[in-house]
């Protein structure tokens, strides 16, 4: 083989430069002269691997490997690849390109057909399912369908301890068919937990082991020794919901599986016809693996109905962060996630140089998209698609802060590509991941509809064996974040662009972030979180609007020498804590975004984009008085542009906040936005025109349509209780 090892030297900068000028500008699929060129195809055979008579890719990558003098690339034709086991390619297969053949869009898929579907007298329809296959996902028709849950078990009902819990009667449980093949999943903070039930004795039950254990206090392994977050903890509200289990079956669009019986069975959607719908559930765990491979491409190719088994075995998924997870029953004693585990991946790269996933598409996943780990370096996943995946799209690096130099994560790039809705599942997960990174770029990314945080860098928080790392020089640069944090999946403390560990040189610069934990219940979700041990980072030109705390948190006082300057956002912050650490120039508590932000904002993502400009405030230059005081927490902190600072009332009957605009004006919307205790509810907003009611306590913010003309605008409880607000918006 006549393959050259062409490792990018020289500065971070220049080797990112280089990398991206280098995929941006090549063609996809075409032959350099003296190429030999393989085809593959779904329905290949022999050793030929001529465009007539293709292989297999296995068969194609055999042969790639006895042809010498020339550089190989193996072209698949279009269809689907149904793999038992993945493709595996090592250092032997350095140099190849794998890519699409022109024209063609080749999946390699991990997925299983489920057929002979039977019609049962309640509407509902069952298959049998193959031995060896365990369907915790079911797509029907290329959609994904949901494992039968139901409603939230509150904390005084589903009392969670070291060893179970409370709740099996009021339930139901305890009368279940099989209960043992139920899940219980429950969301405390940032973190996710999903436990199979493994014994119900009257109103107690116990859980899979050693699930339940690492996923509760006392096993010193859960993480920092400050961390309150178990399911035993303080900050456990209760179960969001059990799942899979005949019982719960109730909506459309829900699947059951029965392990016993080796069945599962589906309440089809409007329209779906199970006699002819395809459904697929993952099966093999991996699709591709690159061990120890230079110079390497994949382009063109996608990636679907890939699995992730662990969380349906005893292990189950004990969720720590960014959907990371602690396994085994035993294991070291450490508080910086040293030792947690990635989830599985359709494509994983181990100890990569030059290894380039360009073009890809990851879609219909069990778990994750893809992984570089392992000491990988120099190597990008670019203008790629991952939608409606389990867990996160990309996951770079690894948890062991000061790696030797072959296991040291360097140089990689995660560039132009669009995250859409993954962390379906496993919503503790987060778009991009990075762990003990150096030179890492994560540059013109689109990610948006995600439960958790957009793009984590770092890690350890400040645990003593993490306080002296690798991390280093890595650029945030120009992503389209938006609709993160989504409140509906209940994950808190976490922000669109979340770091954590000293990172000298690293620049989070020129991200549009807009609605991150918008609409949320409590004072939580950030746009840019410094968090914990975060250090020697600067933050510029970001735009950063609606979100529903901080634009910038960087609370920790061990956190020093970060800067935030030339931002622009439309609410304030309270200055950066710890040493050495100062914002400058921000233009805070705007209601019109400036055109340099606008064309920032714009420029931001994968393909650029559209940009939710900031509407003008009424109630900016208004009057505020309320019908009493608290403390300092006077009326017109309301009107501040400023999210972290809060009005309130004393209790008392009728308690009010009103704005006086100085005149008539017509209102068309007008925005509620909690104080940080959640404080105000069941509330009525008066006009000159008339009373609208808001039932329950308002978010943050609480959006109300009006047409009215009016000067003033009254918040009123219908109660006895407080008023405490964090901000009202009035927009005409």
């Amino acid at each position: 083989m006549n393959r050259s090892m062409n490792v990018v030297r020289g500065t971070a900068a220049a080797a990112t430069a280089a990398v991206l000028t280098a995929l941006l500008a090549a063609p996809a699929a075409q032959a350099a002269p003296g190429t030999r060129t393989l085809y593959a195809a779904p329905d290949g055979r022999g050793d030929s691997c001529t465009v007539a008579r293709p292989c297999t890719p296995e068969g194609a990558r055999d042969l790639a490997r006895a042809v010498t003098g020339h550089d190989v690339r193996v072209l698949l034709k279009d269809g689907t690849y149904r793999l038992d086991e993945p493709l595996k390619l090592g250092a032997v297969d350095s140099g190849v390109t794998w890519a699409a053949a022109p024209g063609a869009r080749p999946v390699l898929s991990g997925g299983q057909d489920i057929t002979g579907w039977r019609q049962n007298a309640d509407g509902t329809w069952s298959a049998d399912v193959p031995a060896g296959v365990t369907p915790r996902q079911l797509f029907v028709d290329g959609r994904r369908a949901t494992r039968a849950r139901g409603e939230a078990c509150a904390a005084a009902t589903c009392d969670a301890t070291k060893a179970g819990m409370t709740g099996a009667t009021a339930v139901g449980i305890d009368r279940w068919q099989r209960p043992t093949d139920a899940e219980a999943v429950i969301r405390v903070r940032w973190r996710n937990y999903h436990c199979r039930i493994a014994a119900v004795s009257g109103d107690t039950m116990t859980f899979a082991q050693p699930c339940w254990t690492n996923s509760a206090s006392g096993t010193d392994r859960t993480g920092p020794a400050w961390d309150s977050t178990t399911v035993d903890s303080t900050r456990y509200s209760g179960v969001a919901f059990f799942e899979n289990a005949l019982e719960l079956l109730d909506q459309p669009g829900e699947f059951v599986w029965n392990s016993a019986g080796r069945t599962v069975t589906y309440l089809p959607r409007k329209g779906e016809n199970m006699r002819h719908a395809q459904a697929v559930t993952p099966h093999t765990e991996q699709l591709l693996v690159v061990d120890g491979a230079h110079d390497l491409t994949v382009n063109g190719i996608g990636f679907a109905y890939a699995a992730y088994r662990q969380p349906g075995t005893d292990e189950g998924y004990a969720g720590m962060q960014a959907g990371l997870t602690l396994t085994g029953a035993t294991g070291p004693v450490d508080h910086a996630g040293r030792f947690y585990t990635k989830p599985a991946a359709a494509v994983t790269v181990r100890g990569g140089r030059g290894v380039s996933i360009d073009r890809t598409r990851f879609s219909h996943l069990g778990g994750a998209g893809t992984i570089l780990e392992a000491g990988t370096k120099d190597s990008s996943v670019t203008r790629s698609s991952f939608t409606d995946l389990s867990s996160g799209a990309v996951y770079v690096g690894d948890t062991e802060p000061m790696p030797g130099a072959g296991l040291a994560g360097e140089r990689n790039t995660v560039a132009y590509n669009t995250i859409s809705r993954s962390g379906v599942e496993y919503t503790d997960s987060v778009g991009i991941w990075a762990g003990y990174e150096a030179g890492l770029t994560v540059d013109h990314n689109t990610l948006e509809h995600l439960p958790y945080s957009g793009i984590s860098v770092g890690w350890g928080w400040n645990q003593t064996e993490a306080q002296k790392s690798v991390l280093r020089d890595n650029r945030v640069t120009d992503n389209r974040i938006t609709d993160v944090m989504e409140v509906a999946h209940e994950q808190h403390d976490g922000g669109a662009i979340y770091t954590q560990g000293a990172q000298p040189g690293t620049v989070l610069s020129g991200n549009y972030i807009n609605r991150s934990a918008y609409g949320n219940t409590e004072r939580d979700g950030n746009g840019i979180y410094l968090d914990e041990q975060s250090s020697y980072i600067t933050v510029e030109k970001n735009v950063i609007t609606r979100v529903g705390y901080k634009w910038v948190s960087n609370w920790a006082d061990y956190g020093i020498e970060n800067t935030a300057r030339h931002n622009w956002t439309d609410t304030a912050a309270p200055a950066l804590g710890g040493t050495g650490s100062v914002m400058t120039d921000n233009l805070t508590g705007l209601d019109r975004l400036p055109a340099e932000a606008l064309a920032v904002a714009a420029h931001a993502g994968s393909r650029g984009g559209p940009v939710e400009q900031l509407r003008t405030d009424l109630a900016r230059t208004g009057t505020a008085t309320q019908s009493s005081t608290d403390a300092t927490a006077t009326a017109d902190l309301a009107l501040d542009a400023d999210t972290n600072t809060d009005t309130r009332t004393l209790v008392e009957a009728g308690a009010w906040w009103q704005v006086d605009l100085g005149g008539v004006r017509h209102i068309r919307q007008v925005e509620v936005w909690n104080n940080s205790a959640s404080t105000t509810g069941d509330f009525d907003i008066v006009t000159d025109d008339g009373t609208v009611h808001v039932s329950g306590k308002a978010l943050r913010p609480t959006v109300i349509d009006l047409d009215s003309r009016t000067r003033t605008l009254k918040i009123v409880t219908t109660g006895t209780g407080r008023v405490a607000l964090s901000q009202v918006l009035i927009h005409s």
